[in-house]
């Protein structure tokens, strides 16, 4: 049994505490296991090979992400914001031959899937057609790029390896059993799904699951913060996982509406650099934001700021559970929980690539003399001036968005 499952089957002996929230659904750990083991019992007979999820935030997202740990197969969470095109690779790639899915969802993407009897809550589970794919032994997630300059590309991780990422998030975010997790993010994002979810799980969290657009979220640019900031103090959440946009805006209508959030302990923020001016601004408000570091090949977070070791510019120094250096070119390399390989393509017989022990990023940085990690670009951008300098197009980007 993997730790996540573990530590819920314990819980569900002695603590009746809401594992789950979502509005006025609460669920302990007790009923959450009672709906996992419902959901694989159902999906032990259908005898899945790998299965995708397509769902908005929610218990029904949770439950079905966890029955298929408890199951042993691979899940390919779907992201909302994919394209049609996307979500057809990704499942094609991946050999997906059943389908975990909101009808209204699933309705939006023209797949061609036949409903079973088996619901997870809301979620019906569909079978759908896909030749196999040979996974590398192991895999419990794949979670797919969003391919914004080309097909996304599955990257195959297993759960002991997830399950170790959220350990090193748990003690550095001191999360505690007390804590209040809000998922901002899609759940079906690897840095929401291991931080969001396995992490508050190890630490006894609560988790709060609200829908895309009880927060505020209207399609997939349209966003109201002031609803956002409603939610956070209505639930008391006291760790938030944002993109920088989101920080952006949280931020601009905290200083409009001079709204103070004293529950929240732990905003991490990563995905793309965020200016220095803007973490300023979030301290001035209140918001307790550590910026961090890190990519699906990598199993999410490499590294993170966090309180009691915070150094403004930096990505934080690595976190236990990986070894990072900087080559002699600036390009970062991690050893430690790495992918298992990656999918780039339908059709092939196995994984295009084993990933080796040693993940070579693509990312330039350098390190200061604490051991704190700073990012300046990546390898593949960089242009060599008139002069011979090397420059990097995010160092400008990032200036001129201060």
């Amino acid at each position: 049994m993997t730790q996540v499952l573990e530590v819920l089957r314990l819980r569900a002996r002695r603590d009746l505490r809401p594992v789950l929230r979502e509005g006025r659904r609460h669920l302990d750990a007790c009923a959450v296991m009672a709906a996992v083991d419902a959901a694989v019992t159902g999906l032990r007979r259908l005898s899945p090979r790998a299965v995708a999820l397509l769902a908005d935030n929610g218990i029904d997202w949770v439950v079905s992400d966890l029955a298929m740990i408890a199951c042993g197969r691979a899940l390919v969470p779907l992201p909302t914001f994919f394209t049609r095109a996307q979500m057809r690779h990704a499942m094609e790639c991946a050999g997906i031959d059943s389908l975990i899915a909101s009808p209204a969802l699933l309705a939006r993407t023209g797949l061609r899937a036949q409903a079973t009897d088996l619901r997870i809550g809301e979620l019906v589970v569909y079978r759908v057609d896909s030749a196999p794919c040979e996974l590398p032994p192991g895999t419990s997630k794949i979670t797919f790029t969003s391919g914004t300059t080309g097909q996304p590309k599955g990257v195959c991780l297993a759960q002991h390896t997830l399950e170790t990422v959220a350990r090193s998030l748990v003690a550095a975010s001191r999360v505690g059993a007390e804590g209040v997790h809000l998922c901002v993010l899609p759940l079906a994002t690897l840095l929401e799904n291991i931080g969001g979810l396995y992490a508050p799980v190890l630490a006894g969290a609560c988790i709060e699951v609200p829908a895309a657009g009880v927060i505020g979220f209207d399609g997939s640019s349209k966003f109201d913060p002031v609803r956002m900031i409603a939610v956070i103090a209505e639930r008391r959440a006291s760790s938030l996982i944002l993109v920088p946009e989101l920080l952006k805006a949280l931020v601009a209508a905290l200083e409009a509406t001079a709204t103070r959030l004293p529950d929240l302990r732990f905003v991490a923020v990563g995905g793309a650099p965020i200016p220095a001016s803007w973490l300023g601004r979030a301290q001035a408000v209140g918001l307790p934001v550590f910026e961090g570091y890190g990519l699906s090949e990598c199993a999410s977070v490499v590294s993170l700021n966090h309180a009691g070791a915070v150094r403004p510019g930096s990505v934080g120094r690595p976190l236990p559970h990986v070894q990072v250096r900087v080559a002699q070119d600036g390009e970062i390399h991690v050893r430690g929980s790495v992918a298992l390989g990656e999918l780039a393509h339908p059709g092939a017989a196995a994984c295009d690539a084993t990933a080796p022990d040693e993940v070579a990023t693509g990312d330039l940085g350098h390190f200061d003399g604490d051991g704190y990690l700073y990012i300046t670009g990546r390898r593949k951008h960089q242009f060599v001036t008139s002069f011979g300098r090397n420059v990097s197009p995010e160092w400008v980007e990032r200036s001129l968005c201060e």
